[in-house]
């Protein structure tokens, strides 16, 4: 087996969600002795695994990268099978092509919700979707979606949840850790982008509705290198009174991530909409207590190990951070439930079976 992966995801030291799904297959190939080559451009950084082999690519147009020159290459290098981590892939490729759909918010983005918008987006996907050999969804929710939206057959879809890195585990939170994003004192934690359906509005609102006494006693922690998104955040703080209770650390280093998510008071995933929920995994897996919406993906991913709560509530939500702060017995029952959550997700069910699935859909091409 001669794999390729996309890893354009791969730039800088703090990955996206994205990257750190494609970091974990390359780890499974690595560990499993494959030989496997990673597809990036200029700003992709390369990976020191053995058996994983770097091929920087040129061409600063997407689409001509995307279905002139990787094709090229593919065929070069003799790839038995090639596996993308977004929505897009070759259309013409000389091995069969696996797309890993972990949503498809790009298509209901606002300000992109014109119709013609959507329906130039949807044939798109379509298209992708239809050339592919198959498609991995990362829950039951984004498969559900993909087979409706775009038409796909279901048995075209796999259901591979996303992998768990191995260094997500409880750890001290060190001081110098918290230095480095300006964090002080007890804190509650939220991980991810700033777009719209993460519902951040809200969840600053219902930081807000605390009592004044458990607000003060703790900061809510944005972390996330949104520039774009953050203004309108900070403005919400400031309007609210609690600017000097929210802190936007930007973006945080992977090595870092381990230790922000062992020392939170309580890890917050307020999302209207999610393919997968990756960081509440990972805040599980760190022990932290977790209270997450009760939409999209999320339920399949924290079980009964979190608080759900709706996320349009926001009486709700302030009353489950409320709660799990005032209760230090409920706050270590779900770290405990959390990390025995945490454990369903072993290599052998997520990245072990991408593999797998590539292994079948070449010996079947």
């Amino acid at each position: 087996m001669r794999i390729g992966v996309d890893g354009r995801e791969l730039a800088g030291s703090a990955r996206t969600g994205i990257g750190r799904y494609v970091m974990e297959v390359l780890r499974a190939a690595s560990r499993d002795g494959w030989e496997c080559l990673l597809y990036g451009d200029a700003q992709t950084r390369p990976v020191a695994l053995p058996g994983v082999t770097f091929r920087a690519l040129g061409g600063r147009w997407t689409q001509c990268w995307d279905q002139v020159i990787l094709p090229r290459q593919l065929a070069r290098d003799r790839v038995s099978a090639f596996l993308s981590p977004y929505y897009k892939g070759p259309l013409l490729a000389p091995c069969p092509v696996v797309l890993t759909i972990h949503d498809l918010f790009f298509l209901d983005y606002p300000g992109q919700r014109r119709p013609v918008y959507r329906a130039l987006m949807t044939r798109v996907a379509r298209l992708y979707a239809s050339r592919a050999t198959a498609i991995i969804a990362d829950s039951e929710y984004s498969k559900r979606t993909i087979v409706e939206r775009l038409g796909i057959p279901p048995a075209s879809v796999t259901v591979i949840p996303v992998a768990l890195g191995a260094e997500f585990r409880p750890g001290p939170g060190t001081e110098a850790v918290r230095s480095r994003y300006a964090i002080s004192g007890p804190y509650i934690l939220y991980v991810g982008n700033f777009r719209p359906h993460k519902n951040l509005p809200r969840l600053i609102r219902a930081f807000a509705a605390l009592d004044a006494p458990l607000r003060g006693r703790h900061v809510l922690v944005l972390a996330g290198g949104d520039r774009a998104n953050r203004p309108a955040l900070e403005a919400l703080a400031r309007g609210l009174g609690v600017a000097d209770r929210v802190v936007f650390p930007g973006q945080v280093h992977d090595a870092d991530l381990p230790a922000l998510y062992s020392a939170c008071a309580l890890f917050v995933l307020p999302s209207l909409e999610e393919g997968f929920g990756l960081p509440a995994l990972e805040a599980m897996a760190c022990g932290a207590a977790v209270v997450a919406a009760d939409r999209a993906a999320i339920p399949e991913v924290v079980g009964d190990a979190g608080l759900l709560v709706d996320p349009e509530d926001e009486a709700a939500i302030t009353a489950a951070i409320s709660r799990v702060l005032s209760a230090p017995e409920l706050r270590e029952s779900l770290g405990r439930r959390g990390l025995e959550r945490a454990r369903e997700f072993p290599p052998d069910r997520t990245a072990g079976a991408v593999l797998a699935l590539l292994r079948r859909v070449s010996a079947a091409g």
